[in-house]
């Protein structure tokens, strides 16, 4: 008996030290290609350049138009007027009440009155026709993302939109195209890369506190039961109704991405999704608007796995049904350290008291405990990101998410009035948004890996490392 079992753990131990070599045998790289499901990756066009660190010239006064002032348009309204070096020449919605509303907000702060466009569908388009502005400014529902950015560069706008910005794998591709014919600046206004703990954990990562990060994980955990009367015309129910996959990904997969360099020397390659059967929506159809919905299509929890070219994995969740505390998760696992954002925020660091050659407790399960609160702070203090020691206080007192939204709108100015690549680039959006059509494509066919293409065609380890870009002092 003890030799069948001597024989066993030699036999574990061959398994794993042949699972823990570094690089992928060329046999488990065709195996995995052989399995994905692929998606059609058009060619570039001919004579079209990538526009990977983009810089466009500087501009003195950055002219914006805004396109939607209704959930979050006038809180962006608001922001811009704390942003120097701006001139808000145009306010667009559907609704003219609303842009009556946003006049007044420029009014209070001292600020002329822009043109107003309302009243009609396509009233956007004639604002994009100007040509005294240079960024358009898109906050409207998920469905006119895509045509709204891609018009707007058209008539040579660079532009920045609400997330998701776009939906469907098609929609990505032209968006791309489009951004790359134009040499426009396509920025996705993802606000939570500019979150405190976000930025302070990233500066640590690119100082090399966590050794090699090999895992992130994100998610949007928020159940929306007090906020699905309030979308216009009930769209994003609707989407939820005929849309299965993580229909809200970015939040989560964006500071991921960041904290691995995802086209900036790694790239995801697959992703796998599961989904649990919905419950929750459903029910509350039935209980709040007495609908009765037998084909509900999105999941009450839905769990996507990606891996990456230089073989790290990400973790993202989707739940916007269950009784849960709001969380993006957001953990960040490194070979000398570990970041928590939810439901508490901490680090734990690789222990270095242990005395060499002493036997480390089994029992003892808090051996790698967070670090203490005071070495938290001093922690955040002094990995303190740049931008952060520059902007926390203003915004923390213009607000927008705890001041993430200022920050992430200041960014956007500072880098066009600076002549600087964008924090985020049309490929952050490609590689974001993609989940949604993607994760819709695991799960119609049995949670199988899908490739995520490589948005960049060609350019993914061109750059070694994200950093953001600064004026040289």
């Amino acid at each position: 008996m003890k030799k069948t079992t001597n024989y066993v753990l030699f036999v574990l131990l061959i398994i794993l030290s042949a699972c823990s070599s570094v690089k992928k045998s060329e046999k488990e790289t065709n195996a995995e290609a052989k399995y994905l499901v692929k998606t059609d990756v058009p060619a570039r066009p001919a004579g079209q350049q990538h526009v990977l660190g983009l810089a466009t010239p500087k501009m003195d006064t950055v002219r914006v138009g805004f396109i939607g002032l209704g959930m979050r348009g006038p809180g962006a309204v608001e922001r811009f007027t704390h942003i120097p070096g701006i001139k808000i020449m145009g306010l667009c919605d559907l609704y003219p009440e609303r842009v009556d509303n946003a006049q007044k907000i420029l009014s209070n702060a001292g600020l002329p009155a822009a043109a107003a466009y309302s009243g009609d569908e396509n009233a956007w388009k004639q604002m994009c026709d100007r040509d005294d502005i240079d960024l358009i400014y898109i906050a409207t529902d998920w469905k006119r993302h895509a045509p709204m950015m891609i018009y707007a560069m058209e008539q040579g706008k660079h532009v920045a939109c609400e997330v998701p910005a776009a939906m469907t794998m098609e929609e990505i591709w032209d968006v791309i195209n489009t951004a790359e014919k134009t040499q426009k600046h396509c920025m996705m206004l993802e606000n939570c890369v500019y979150d405190f703990f976000e930025l302070t954990t990233l500066n640590m990562i690119q100082k090399g506190v966590f050794g090699e990060v090999l895992y992130a994980e994100g998610a949007y955990i928020h159940q929306l039961e007090e906020f699905w009367d309030y979308y216009e015309g009930d769209w994003r129910m609707e989407y939820n109704k005929t849309h299965r996959g993580d229909v809200y990904p970015t939040h989560g997969i964006g500071p991921a991405c960041q904290a691995l360099n995802i086209h900036r020397g790694d790239k995801m390659n697959y992703l796998v999704s599961v989904d649990s059967d919905p419950v929750s929506i459903p029910a509350f159809l039935k209980k709040d608007r007495n609908e009765d919905v037998t084909d509900f299509k999105n999941g009450q929890h839905t769990v996507t796995l990606i891996r990456t070219e230089n073989g790290k994995t990400i973790e993202i969740q989707h739940d916007v049904a269950s009784p849960r505390p709001y969380s993006r998760m957001y953990q960040i696992t490194g070979t000398k350290g570990f970041a928590n954002k939810y439901p508490m925020e901490g680090y734990a660091l690789q222990a270095d008291a242990i005395e060499k050659g002493s036997i480390p407790n089994l029992e003892n399960l808090s051996a790698h405990s967070f670090v203490s609160d005071e070495v938290r702070k001093a922690l955040m203090e002094k990995y303190k990101h740049p931008i952060q020691i520059e902007l926390e206080e203003q915004a923390k007192k213009v607000g927008g998410h705890g001041g993430m939204d200022f920050i992430m709108d200041y960014r956007l100015i500072y880098c066009l009035r600076n002549g600087l690549p964008l924090d985020m680039d049309v490929y952050d959006l490609a590689e974001w948004c993609c989940l949604v059509p993607l994760t819709a494509i695991s799960l119609e066919n049995g949670s199988a890996p899908v490739e995520i293409p490589d948005f960049t065609r060609g350019h993914w380890n061109d750059a070694k490392e994200f950093r953001h870009a600064f004026v040289e002092k």
